[in-house]
């Protein structure tokens, strides 16, 4: 079964995908140690593990190989943000070749024009719905896998209103989309009308302090979403705990005591040590040959 197989028999299964956001291979293991189902490849995680904000400033390539390092590192559903694809059709086309290629269950393009930003931040600006359109054909002509899944996005809320994101989502779906991710809805009533409104499984961004209310997610699924993202929930509790563990240091002038106190062992034990240790021997203990 494919990756995305996998996750729309999960979106089936369970009604609704939560996702936590992995920048990297360590925060995918750990959110499969945390028995979630599924992995968010977050582009402003992405980004700011390059050093840089979330301001589009990264390739395609440099997207689709962080996205391949977590396909790789974990056997769950990784649903990948893909920008607004870098470029017009064209290079649409080619990156959801490059994103399948990777392995991930799916990607969501959105309607930004290039440079894009964080859907949560101001002064975004907007490619014409003919432009985004052609965009979300190529995505649905592009893929190899019938299953993979194409997300599409709007950051239209914020300057052309929710009625005509909403009209965005659902020409999305029309075009070849299988979900519609209306992005930074800004009230409560917004986030309910969302799923009612949009003629297709719909996605939720959770990002706390951003445009969109708090939502709980038991909540949220009764409203009718289908996949909840949340990016931003470990990138800022690692930037919490480094600034931390920091200033401790330098007020103890020591090593101070982490909030996790693991051993070597026992940190890597978090990333798979126990996969890899018995291959030490599995491969000097050489099976006997056969007689000729």
């Amino acid at each position: 079964m494919s990756q995305g197989k996998r996750l729309k028999a999960l979106m089936e299964s369970d009604g609704m995908v939560i996702a936590p956001g992995a920048y990297d291979g360590m925060t995918a293991k750990l959110i499969r140690h945390a028995d979630f189902s599924s992995v968010y490849m977050t582009g402003g995680g992405t980004s700011s593990g390059f050093g840089y904000p979330d301001y589009g400033l990264l390739t395609m390539t440099e997207m689709v190989q962080n996205a391949g390092r977590i396909a790789d590192t974990v056997d769950l559903p990784v649903i990948s943000d893909a920008d607004n694809g870098y470029g017009n059709e064209l290079n649409t086309f080619r990156t959801i070749r490059a994103f399948e290629k990777a392995g991930v269950a799916g990607v969501h393009i959105e309607d930004q024009a290039f440079p894009k930003r964080c859907g949560h931040l101001e002064d975004k600006e907007l490619i014409s719905l003919d432009d985004y359109l052609a965009k979300i054909r190529a995505a649905d002509d592009a893929r190899r896998d019938k299953d993979f899944v194409i997300i599409a996005r709007t950051d239209s809320r914020a300057s052309l209103g929710f009625e005509e994101a909403v009209r965005r989502c659902n020409a999305a779906l029309q075009a070849g989309a299988d979900v519609a991710f209306l992005e930074a809805p800004q009230t409560i009533e917004e986030v309910r009308a969302v799923p009612r409104e949009v003629t297709g499984p719909c996605l939720l961004n959770v990002v706390r302090g951003g445009k969109t209310p708090d939502v709980d997610f038991a909540e949220a699924k009764e409203m009718g979403y289908r996949i909840a993202i949340v990016p931003g929930l470990l990138l800022i509790q690692v930037i919490g705990a480094c600034d931390m563990a920091l200033t401790a240091m330098k007020a103890e002038n020591r090593h101070p005591v982490p909030i996790a106190d693991l051993s070597p062992a026992e940190a890597f034990a978090r990333v798979g040590a126990s996969e890899w240790d018995p291959r030490r021997e599995q491969y000097r203990d050489a099976p006997p040959q056969a007689a000729e």
